[in-house]
């Protein structure tokens, strides 16, 4: 099984994806490190616990990171996911606590201990990752490999025009990773995968319901006013799952059918905050990222399935 940290912003997609991770039989997670984003710190903390609970795993260690962004204030989506990021469902308190040991200095010492075996999958904003690399230059040489779901290549945002709202939230921290980043050691799953390859349809959440199973009912229910949302705003058939999909393809790296190798920055100013710059002239500077585009829609919907049924 691959060895795996996951770092989230936990709402009600991260949850999904920590389903993926925890009881897929795919991943061996170490550790899960929380961010604040889509909810604030403690908040996707709780979340992260309840998940794994609901995943049977709740012995995996999960760590608290940074509770606002390198240079700019907090802005959350719990006008998507919720206040308390999980569709506003009232659930119980988790039965465990997160452990002492700050997230930044987990995403550091892990790797030292199984150099070039674990692999780390960004769920949330990227802030976690760019202050353990302000501390080492070289993290990311120390991981297997490194998948964020981040950003949106076709430049169709989910937050403002253009942006996708991982990065938007803290584009500061996206530019240190991409400026430390190679296309061999990280890829980037956009919103732009979610939107056209990870859609639930209605009958994809009928047949996610009628499975019966507690992760399915969880899986389901958490994305509640994920469906208001995408239906009101984005105008999708149904919730996407960007942040599960881009777990299924570091569990499954042959479900991304179409990849690119590119040159990205991402822009910081008010207007275009969060946009992904992308160099693809003959002259570009040397491509420091792989940008997943299409994804077998199909094979991931059978993986999530497959997963909230359950040991058969």
């Amino acid at each position: 099984m691959l060895p795996l940290i996951v770092d989230t912003d936990t709402g009600s997609d991260d949850a999904v994806a920590l389903l993926l991770a925890a009881a897929s039989g795919l991943a061996d997670v170490r550790a899960v490190t929380t961010v604040a984003g889509n909810v604030p710190l403690a908040t996707a903390t709780r979340n992260a616990l309840i998940s794994l609970e609901t995943a049977g795993r709740p012995e995996i260690p999960v760590h608290e990171g940074c509770a606002s962004p390198m240079t700019r204030p907090l802005s959350t989506a719990q006008h998507v996911h919720g206040q308390d990021g999980m569709g506003d469902l009232g659930l119980p308190d988790p039965l465990r606590a997160a452990e002492r040991e700050h997230a930044v200095d987990v995403l550091l010492t892990a790797p030292r201990h199984l150099p070039g075996e674990l692999t780390l999958v960004t769920l949330g904003p990227l802030t976690n990752l760019a202050a353990a690399l302000l501390r080492d230059r070289d993290l990311l040489s120390r991981y297997r490999h490194v998948y964020c779901m981040a950003g949106a290549a076709d430049l169709w945002g989910n937050v403002s025009a253009t942006a996708e709202f991982n990065v938007w939230a803290d584009p500061e921290a996206a530019r240190v990773v991409l400026q430390a980043a190679t296309p061999d050691q990280v890829t980037w799953i956009g919103w732009d995968v979610s939107r056209r390859d990870a859609v639930m349809t209605p009958a994809d959440q009928l047949r996610l319901e009628q499975l019966g199973t507690p992760m399915a009912t969880f899986a389901h229910r958490v994305n509640r006013t994920v469906a208001e949302w995408a239906r009101d705003v984005t105008g999708l058939s149904g919730y996407d799952l960007p942040d599960p999909v881009a777990m299924a393809v570091a569990l499954r790296p042959e479900l991304a059918v179409e990849r690119e190798r590119a040159y990205v920055d991402v822009a910081l100013g008010d207007e275009t905050r969060g946009q992904l710059i992308i160099d693809r002239r003959r002259s570009a500077p040397a491509p420091n990222l792989t940008l997943v585009r299409r994804v077998d829609e199909t094979a991931f919907k059978q993986l999530l399935f497959d997963t909230c049924e359950g040991p058969r």
